[in-house]
């Protein structure tokens, strides 16, 4: 049964990353993907619930990245970069629109906590001590600049201004006492 739901997932978020989710109905969507509203039902038990698995699925996605290019990078800065040009790139994009629709739907709740865990975990392998406020800045930052990218359908500007912010944040870290130079 737990195959069936991620398989069903799998193809609702390909659907709605690609056609958006806005007010279609649990029929609209079920339609798209060849199944029936009572199974979608079945599996999520509503709209909303579908909705939350949504958001779920493509944030643990993208925690998913952020946790594989650690175990590659290790230069915080250049893993913040990296997370970004991957998740600013023009095939993300309809799964970054997606995320923010769910949020507007669901108000988002719960869905910073996991990243500032999962953040925290990867500074600390990294030796980048960083405090929560920070974390939580350089999430609000790069999910505003997402943002920026969806407006603009050009990631250009949206990444220069993400430059400037990992550039204040190295200088904020050198600054720290007993700082070790990177």
């Amino acid at each position: 049964m737990e195959q069936a739901r991620a398989q069903l997932l799998e193809r609702i978020v390909a659907e709605v990353g690609a056609n958006g989710l806005a007010d279609r109905s649990l029929r609209d969507v079920a339609e798209a993907i060849g199944s029936s509203h009572r199974m979608l039902n079945y599996h999520f038990g509503s709209r909303a619930g579908l909705v939350a698995a949504i958001v779920e699925t493509v944030e643990a996605t993208q925690r998913d990245l952020l946790a594989e290019l650690s175990a590659e990078i290790d230069d915080p800065i250049e893993l913040a970069r990296a997370l970004w040009h991957r998740t600013s790139a023009p095939e993300l994009r309809p799964f970054v629109r997606l995320f923010f629709e769910c949020v507007a739907l669901t108000g988002g709740e719960g869905l910073t906590d996991p990243w500032l865990a999962l953040s925290a975990e990867v500074s600390d392998r990294l030796d980048a001590p960083t405090d929560e406020a920070e974390l939580r800045l350089g999430v609000a930052v790069t999910r505003g600049l997402l943002i920026d990218v969806l407006a603009h359908k050009d990631a250009e500007r949206a990444t220069r201004a993400f430059e400037r912010y990992l550039e204040m944040w190295r200088t904020s870290q050198e600054r720290r006492p007993g700082a070790r130079a990177r």
